[in-house]
């Protein structure tokens, strides 16, 4: 470890040139996407190898409660080991000194790794792939708010005061005029962005008041869902200097559309290195059509990980900008499966399904489950859809309940994930849900108190 940072990525080799580190940021993803682990001094992260943290950290809901998930032996709150991947050590330019963050994994005692860490069952799903003689390629796309401070839950969320001191009310899908209005916090996500070494494709202003959409570059699957991780709170940073919040929630304001992670998905063939959806004359192949026909048989039982809160299914509104079924079109943003204008070599599969509060690996993880199976099990799609998907009918779940019974019997896709990933999390979700319905919520106040 005395050389380690010898083989630090270029952009943190930058940041720290003719400077001295001062923290080093040990973290981990739990299962809602937050950042735990551990701050050390420099100088001790230099003598440590791995670094422990209870394995219940998986198990808490992002309430703060916990899933009665521990297993056979009880809650006794085993340690993990926790091992640096240096290829993911990058500023934390917010701080007030020179600090880097290193993602870990996690593994048992045994060197096994832990199978419900999110970024471990990213990387099975990716080595399925690979045992396939197949490179999963993803990008994804990022939407999100930027809305006024909110220290009040009774207080409904508003738009953030724009640059002209009024708020961010107009829905200006594209404008640049929108975008100018949050110039300020955009200079500071890109400032940041940069020093982290992350390539932003670019930045819109989307269909919502104060909602934006920041791209990426296509890439490996597992450094795209770091890089999603590390820019949530990126974001969140660089709005704070601001006076305003970043939120990732699915449905933050009433009557704005939602904020999708739509994932953009493409195949190549690892010994010839090319993309299997298309084939030698550029047509699509029989893989193309497997792909979507597994997106359209699995995503209803994995909704409940790439919509893994009740806010998230008040995404699902026709004529809202979120998809309410699982037809694919061509170029058609009102299907589920959208499959995007290219040509030959960069054909790709949309999945226009996943909140952006999902957790990036494990939303990751779902998506190119669902197209294994698809590929594996080699069925064919419904037929393309035509027109305004808005004006069919719905065939994913309305409610967490649905999902989450619908993944909980869902065995294919729990093998693919691993069995134990999918038994913690139904657990875990099941408790927060519960947790959830214990709420009375202000309609029920208004509406029922005197009239029922």
């Amino acid at each position: 470890m005395a050389d380690w940072k010898d083989n630090l990525p270029e952009a943190a080799k930058a940041y720290l040139e003719n400077r001295r580190l001062d923290e080093v940021e040990c973290i981990i993803s739990d299962l809602p996407g937050i950042a735990r682990g551990k701050a050390v001094p420099a100088s001790k992260f230099a003598r440590q190898s791995y670094f422990h943290l209870p394995d219940s950290i998986f198990y808490q809901t992002i309430t703060g409660d916990w899933g009665e998930a521990a297993g056979e032996d009880g809650f006794i709150e085993r340690d993990m080991i926790l091992k640096p991947d240096f290829s993911t050590a990058t500023a934390a330019p917010w701080t007030g000194d020179w600090t880097l963050q290193v993602i870990h994994d996690a593994y048992d005692r045994d060197e096994v790794p832990i199978p419900f860490s999110p970024r471990n069952v990213l990387k099975r799903v990716v080595q399925l792939y690979r045992d396939k003689g197949w490179e999963p390629i993803v990008a994804p796309e990022m939407e999100f708010y930027l809305v006024a401070r909110n220290v009040d839950p009774a207080k409904e969320i508003e738009p953030m005061m724009g640059r002209s001191g009024r708020p961010a009310a107009a829905r200006q899908a594209y404008s640049m005029t929108a975008v100018d209005e949050f110039g300020p916090v955009i200079d500071d996500i890109y400032d940041f962005a940069e020093h982290q070494g992350f390539e932003i494709d670019g930045i819109t202003q989307e269909g919502g008041a104060g909602q934006l959409e920041i791209n990426m570059r296509h890439g490996d699957p597992v450094k795209l869902a770091d890089e999603v991780f590390y820019f949530k709170r990126l974001i969140r940073e660089a709005a704070l200097r601001h006076n305003c919040f970043a939120t990732f929630m699915a449905k933050p304001i009433e009557d704005e559309p939602g904020s999708a992670m739509h994932i953009h998905h493409s195949i190549v063939d690892m010994e010839t290195g090319k993309n299997i959806f298309s084939g030698p004359q550029g047509g699509e192949t029989d893989a193309f059509y497997y792909f979507i026909a597994g997106l359209q048989n699995h995503l209803p039982a994995g909704l409940a990980v790439m919509a893994p809160y009740v806010n998230s299914y008040r995404r699902y509104v026709k004529d809202h900008a979120a998809p309410i079924n699982l037809e694919w079109g061509r170029d058609n943003r009102t299907t589920g499966i959208r499959i995007p204008l290219s040509g030959p070599e960069s054909r790709r599969i949309e999945n226009r399904i996943a909140g952006m509060d999902c957790n990036p690996y494990l939303g990751i993880a779902v998506s190119l489950a669902c197209g294994y199976l698809g590929l594996t099990q080699e069925q064919r799609p419904r037929r393309q859809f035509y027109g305004d998907a808005y004006e069919g009918d719905g065939d994913i779940p309305q409610v967490m309940g649905q999902a989450l019974d619908l993944f909980d019997g869902a065995e294919a896709l729990h093998e693919v994930l691993g069995p134990e990933f999918a038994r913690v999390y139904g657990i875990v979700k099941r408790s927060e849900y519960e947790e959830f319905l214990q709420v009375i919520s202000p309609w029920e106040r208004e509406h029922l108190l005197l009239n029922v």
